[in-house]
Formats: C-alpha cells, sequence, structure tokens
C-alpha cells in the first residue's frame, strides 16, 4: 500500500469519524511522524513542527500542494480533532505566537512505529483500552497551562501567551483602578475568539458588532460614569493610533456614552517602542507599573474624547 493508504488504514482503525479519514488529515499524519514513500513506520519521528511545516511537506513528499491560506482549513479538520484525541499535543504556546508548534503524543509515537509489526494488533489494543485516560492526561496537561481569570464575577480562563497575560492584567488590575464597577462587554481569546461577547449590551448603547478582528481586545462599560473603554493589549502590534481610533469610531458612531481609548502594555519598553504611533487624547497603562497612567494631552486627565 501506498503510505497515505497506510494513514487512512490507521485512522480507520483508530475510528476516528469520517471527516478525519480525509486526505487532508491522513497527509497531517504523516507530516507529523516524518514518514514518506519507501520509508517504514518504524522510522516514525515526533519532532516539533508547525502547520506551515505540514504544507511544506507534503509538497516536497507527495507533489500535494496545498495554498498557505488554507492553514486554518488543516487546524480545523486535523489539529484540532487530532489534539483532542490525544494523538498530537501543542507546546503551549499561543495559537498566534510564531513559535507554537505539535508534535505527536509519544504514545502514539510508539503505536505508529509499530504499524505493519507482529505487535501493531497488541499495541492497537492497548492504546485504545488507554485513549480515554491519554485524553484525560494531555487535557489536563493543557488546562494547567491556561489562566485562570474573574471576568464578570464567573470564572474563566485564558489561553497561555503575552496577549492573554496581559488581557488579565487589564481585567484585574487596570479596570479596579481606573474603570471600578465596569462590566467587561467584550474579551476574546488567542483560541476561543469571543471569550465573553455581550452583543446586547453592546448593541444596546449603540456598538455595530463586527469581526473579531476588528472588535477592540477588551470593552469595559461603567454605568455610574457612561463611559465606554476601548482597549487594545499590545504586546507586537496594535496600538491606539489615528487609523485605528477611526476604525472604532465608525464602528460605535451611534454610541452616545463617553468614549475612552486605552493602549495598554506588559512593561516600559513596549510602551516607548510604540509611543510615537499613539494617537492624541488617548491614555496609555503600563501592568509593570499598575497605578500609573500616561495620558496624551496636556489640558485633561481620563476621560472621553471630545
Amino acid at each position: 500500500m501506498s503510505k497515505l493508504e497506510d494513514a487512512k488504514a490507521i485512522l480507520n482503525a483508530l475510528q476516528v469519524p469520517a471527516k478525519q479519514q480525509n486526505s487532508i488529515c491522513c497527509y497531517v499524519l504523516l507530516a507529523m511522524a516524518n514518514v514518506v514513500e519507501n520509508m517504514s513506520w518504524q522510522q516514525s519521528t515526533n519532532g516539533w513542527i508547525r502547520i506551515h511545516d505540514v504544507i511544506a511537506f507534503t509538497d516536497e513528499n507527495y507533489n500535494i500542494t496545498y495554498a498557505e491560506n488554507s492553514r486554518e482549513t488543516i487546524r480545523k479538520q486535523a489539529m484540532h480533532h487530532f489534539r483532542n484525541a490525544a494523538f498530537i499535543e501543542d507546546n503551549g504556546k499561543a495559537t498566534n505566537s510564531p513559535n507554537y508548534r505539535y508534535r505527536l503524543t509519544d504514545e502514539m509515537l510508539a503505536l505508529l512505529q509499530s504499524f505493519g509489526t507482529n505487535t501493531w494488533e497488541d499495541n492497537l489494543t492497548e492504546f485504545q483500552r488507554a485513549h480515554d485516560s491519554l485524553i484525560e492526561l494531555y487535557a489536563s496537561k493543557r488546562a494547567l497551562r491556561k489562566m485562570p481569570v474573574q471576568i464578570n464575577g464567573e470564572n474563566l480562563t485564558f489561553s497561555p501567551g503575552k496577549h492573554n497575560e496581559l488581557q488579565k492584567a487589564i481585567i484585574e488590575e487596570f479596570a479596579p483602578r481606573f474603570a471600578p464597577n465596569s462590566e467587561c462587554l467584550y474579551v476574546g481569546d488567542t483560541i476561543e475568539k469571543d471569550l465573553v461577547k455581550n452583543v446586547d449590551k453592546l448593541r444596546n448603547l449603540g456598538f455595530e458588532i463586527t469581526l473579531h478582528d476588528k472588535m477592540p481586545d477588551v470593552v469595559l462599560y461603567s454605568e455610574d460614569k457612561d463611559w465606554i473603554y476601548f482597549i487594545e493589549s499590545v504586546t507586537s502590534v496594535g496600538p491606539m493610533e489615528p487609523k485605528r481610533i477611526k476604525e472604532i469610531e465608525d464602528m460605535t458612531a451611534s454610541v452616545t456614552a463617553g468614549k475612552v481609548y486605552v493602549t495598554a502594555f506588559l512593561d516600559f519598553k513596549t510602551f516607548k517602542k510604540f509611543s510615537e504611533d499613539l494617537a492624541w487624547e488617548t491614555e496609555a497603562w503600563i501592568a509593570d507599573m499598575p497605578d500609573h497612567m500616561i495620558h496624551l494631552n496636556g489640558d485633561k486627565f481620563l476621560g472621553p474624547r471630545r
């Protein structure tokens, strides 16, 4: 059989849903194991790789070309399901990090290395017997890496990564100091895009709900002051520069509440990197110095733009 047929036979033996036995998933399995034609499965490895590496692998070794914009399809059809099934694990980096990687779990690697040998059937039975506990084990590893955060009195978790670390600081450190008694109406997550999204309240305030990538990272509302805080969590891109202000103003043309624009940074070094890009009449907050605010205008302190 061809290696593609082998991969399909392996996934079928593991009783994965039919959708996860398609060619994309088979090529992902081959790439994860670094197995090409004329190699035995006993030569499988489990080095850390990116989805980009999967695309390069199939192109170079199987003459199958997937466009770079197919990464999300590969993530949804294969990576997500394989990870949930404990076939692969990730390295705990934020999903939007250039250092985010996947690899076969040690248990899956051992199983693949036995394919085509006299021990395959016994190993398959043992893997299936232990499958539920493996799923629980790797799910627990992911959960341990998550960051607990309390939002609007509810216990939630952020995925690991600097961006979410800063969002956690915004919720837990910025809000009590500079937006007391405020409600979080929106905050995203690098994996669960709309972790909190109070559509009804946003619309009642006049906010036009748009695509996730157009939303500010955090939206807080203070009913006491009738202020709405638009906060960008900046670790590498996306400060409150004039163009970004215009985008949010267009989305909130019907909002009558006072609008406060804040760019949040983890440290002063990152603030300095973006300081020349920040728009006037906005605020800058640095998590390392949580009690202080930098106001980009001398005629007033924290408050809505005119």
